[in-house]
């Protein structure tokens, strides 16, 4: 008998991939008011529908991939054991718009995504960490964020994103 995983039921690997029936949270929204200045955390915001989130600075052409950017708040507490911290590093210092609990974004890769009532996004990409991470974080940086730098998103639906709100994965691409 075939381990279950390999050889002829490789359907079940993709049925696994495909179940999430977790839903997360919205920890935090972070708004970059000028290229280089800090994110501001933001209590709520507003997604302009294949654009960017207002207030933002980056302006972002339609069909753009990379209109938001999300990072796992689980991470926080890795990036920061990475580099001897006795704390989570605070969002705003690792430069992504949403912090999402609950839910391995990783697993959400080219997948919608509805952030509270309003608001979906499609998940396009990994959002690797850049140079700027060692200028934040200090020496070590850059590589303490490898595989832990979250995901772009392209704004496939506007509308009000409020901290609490719950985050879940859509089943079908919306219409």
């Amino acid at each position: 008998m075939p381990f279950p995983f390999f050889g002829d039921d490789k359907s079940k690997i993709a049925q696994m991939l495909a179940t999430l029936p977790q839903t997360g949270r919205l920890e935090w929204i972070g708004l970059r008011p000028a290229r280089r200045e800090p994110l501001q955390p933001v209590p709520e915001a507003t997604a302009e529908t294949d654009r960017h989130l207002l207030g933002d600075h980056a302006r972002v052409k339609a069909g753009g991939k990379r209109q938001v950017t999300l990072i796992q708040h689980e991470h926080l507490a890795a990036v920061a054991g990475f580099l001897g911290l006795p704390e989570a590093v605070e969002p705003g210092r690792l430069r992504r718009n949403l912090v999402v609990s609950g839910l391995n974004l990783l697993a959400l890769k080219n997948r919608h995504v509805q952030l509270g009532d309003e608001v979906i996004l499609e998940i396009t990409g990994e959002c690797h960490p850049c140079s700027r991470m060692e200028e934040e974080l200090g020496p070590g940086g850059y590589n303490a964020m490898r595989g832990h730098g979250g995901l772009t998103a392209r704004i496939v639906q506007g509308g009000a994103l409020r901290v609490g709100d719950v985050v879940r994965v859509l089943e079908k691409e919306p219409q």
